[in-house]
């Protein structure tokens, strides 16, 4: 026996010689992802041949790397240098397009040449400047090795992810000024594989770019296909798992506009069975050192004052009310409460002070590096951390993130205004800084018509306007959604007004955005207009109904005299989830896969694991304004 496992081992070592496999031996602080990245190969291929990485990564182990496909050959590159200018008169029927065609130079060149011509049309009879550049052409050795590619008519950049067999976020890594949206001659940094290499488009299939940490039961839900159905068409799937990004066949009749809502609501209190003491770490900045507990007065003035401060106990108070409420389930807890100052070096030190092994979860901390630093820690005895207020920088395979990615909520926005049955016009209005999400919404909705923000004639900035000319004659009657995408409180203030006065009996404008952040806010935004323009948005979060008793904000409001703040619930709602899917299983592992999504005060919740990352909330809201309330769209 040892003889034949002495061969055995032989073997396999010619063999590995033989392919030319690279030994690596792991460093403090590398990743799969890293190593991955240097060699340029894939994490799949690297536990394809050390199948003990997925549950022993540990510093100074040896991996075995195969060899990349990647061709690592100098490729030629051009440069230009500009070398002056030549003066052009501007004759009668005289294009931009034209011009760029004859100077071989693109428009935008001529535009940086004659400032002016980025808010005047060009005229007969105009003097301009026309760059002369000098070509030079070297061989550059990338080391990444990549190659150049132009984009060919219809291609988009999952086509060409699909292609060149990456993911979308890899093909934007490798071109970080990639428009939004290609046009053929556009040139791409690609892998530098072989010819014979390259995926065939096929015209008799779609193609579905796989969402972030989106698994195979939401990938049923969407196209009825199974993991099995989806494996035959993409082979690969077989090795290398579902990965965010990756570009997917599936048949040319298959349907993938499914709402990311369509999973029933799961009532976990009627699926209690572990009722085992649970264990939990609260991990916040109260920063207690700066309060002096002698002074009545000067602490009630810090937590009126310091806005942190404010959410945090807010967020406290919400999570000390759910463990009572689930105490009269009979779920009991031990809850350690830790002061991290929000700072990493205290952190560090609780760390060093506390053993949090036998903790059923952690919650917090809520500063970045904190958070990366307790997960980092608790991964290796495979404690749950969720980050409640914050996203991670990265998504440990013990991290639960309770704030869904932002592209699930714009595709929720998106896929929201699709499935409206009535026939609708669609209007993007934006201003010049949203101009890659307006260009996005033109390719979900190919008939909208697009208007952006007025532009400074002498310096070219944005002057955050429209003319309520350019919105004349473009609501006809019947129903119209316009997206309105700014970060500009005053280009928001000002379109929303003059939204509102089109608004008629004959004629209802619906107002949505993808992003509702600041610029709809404040005392510039009259919420009676928000109101008559029933204006939508995606959320993490809804507003409780006041038209429903709830137990929590009746025993808030008997407690503390107010309403609780959005914080208050979130802290009731992500607590009171834990314990009760820990209340349901062993872990909060086998509790969370996504098929089970819940519902509380003001959040919800359905994780959904990636292959080799943690857990992420995919459960997002649709809410609207109704007669100066925020509600649940339907």
């Amino acid at each position: 026996m040892k003889n034949i496992l002495t061969i055995i081992v032989i073997v396999l070592t010619i063999n590995l010689s033989a392919q030319n496999y690279i030994e690596h031996k792991i460093k403090d602080g590398e990743t799969i992802e890293s190593i991955a990245k240097k060699y340029m190969v894939t994490p799949f291929d690297i536990y394809a041949l050390n199948p003990d990485a997925k549950s022993k990564f540990q510093t100074n182990t040896v991996l075995i790397i195969p060899n990349s496909k990647v061709k690592n050959q100098p490729i030629e590159e051009q440069s230009r240098e500009l070398i002056g200018y030549k003066t052009h008169k501007v004759k009668r029927k005289e294009t931009l397009y034209g011009l760029s065609k004859k100077y071989n130079i693109s428009e935008e060149e001529i535009k940086k040449a004659n400032r002016f011509l980025y808010s005047e049309n060009l005229k007969k009879g105009d003097k301009i400047r026309i760059p002369r550049y000098k070509t030079f052409v070297s061989k550059q050795s990338y080391t990444n090795t990549i190659k150049k590619y132009t984009v060919q008519p219809k291609e988009g950049k999952w086509r060409i992810a699909y292609k060149f067999d990456i993911t979308v976020a890899e093909l934007e890594a490798l071109n970080p000024n990639m428009k939004p949206v290609l046009q053929p001659g556009d040139e791409l940094n690609v892998p530098n594989i072989e010819d014979k290499e390259e995926k065939v488009i096929e015209s008799a299939y779609n193609y579905y770019e796989v969402l972030p940490k989106e698994g195979f039961y939401r990938l049923k839900v969407k196209t009825g296909l199974t993991q099995e159905q989806l494996e035959e068409l993409n082979p690969e799937l077989k090795e290398t798992g579902l990965k965010s990004g990756m570009i997917l066949k599936i048949p040319a009749s298959v349907d993938t506009k499914a709402n990311l809502s369509d999973v029933e609501t799961t009532k976990l209190e009627s699926k209690l069975k572990n009722f085992k003491t649970k264990r939990l770490a609260l991990m916040m900045p109260y920063r207690l050192n700066r309060i002096d507990t002698d002074s009545v007065a000067e602490a009630k003035a810090m937590i009126k004052n310091n806005r942190l401060l404010s959410i945090v106990l807010d967020f406290h108070i919400g999570v000390k009310m759910a463990l009572d409420s689930a105490k009269q389930l009979g779920i009991s807890t031990d809850l350690k409460v830790l002061d991290t100052r929000y700072q990493p070096s205290t952190t560090s030190k609780l760390l060093e002070e506390n053993d949090f092994s036998e903790y059923d979860a952690v919650i917090g901390p809520m500063e970045e590096t904190s958070f990366d630093r307790v997960a980092n820690a608790l991964k290796q005895d495979r404690v749950p951390v969720i980050a409640a207020l914050n996203k991670p920088k990265e998504v440990y395979v013990n991290v639960f993130q309770t704030i869904p990615e932002n592209k699930l909520l714009e595709k929720a926005m998106i896929d929201f205004v699709k499935a409206d049955s009535l026939k609708r016009k669609v209007v993007v209005i934006s201003d010049q800084d949203n101009r890659p999400t307006a260009e996005l919404l033109k390719t979900e909705f190919p008939d909208a018509k697009v208007i952006y923000s007025q532009k400074h004639k002498k310096s070219g900035k944005d002057a955050h306007y429209i003319y309520p000319v350019q919105l004349e004659n473009v609501f006809p009657q019947g129903k119209t959604v316009v997206f309105l995408e700014t970060d500009n409180n005053e280009f928001a203030s000002s379109v929303i007004s003059i939204l509102n006065g089109l608004v008629s009996d004959t004629t209802e404008i619906v107002l949505v955005t993808l992003d509702k952040n600041k610029a709809f806010d404040g005392k510039n935004i009259d919420n009676n207009n928000l109101s008559n323009l029933k204006f939508h948005y995606p959320s993490v979060h809804k507003e409780f109904d006041e038209t429903v008793s709830n137990g929590f904000v009746k025993a808030y409001r008997n407690e503390y005299g107010v309403s609780p703040s959005k914080y208050a619930a979130r802290g009731f709602d992500i607590t009171l989830d834990i314990l009760l899917r820990l209340a349901t299983e062993e872990n909060l592992y086998d509790a969370s896969s996504d098929v089970i999504e819940t519902e509380y005060v003001e959040n919800k919740f359905r994780y959904n694991k990636s292959l080799f990352g943690g857990y992420v909330n995919e459960a997002i809201y649709i809410v609207k304004y109704d007669n100066l309330r925020i509600v649940k769209a339907n």
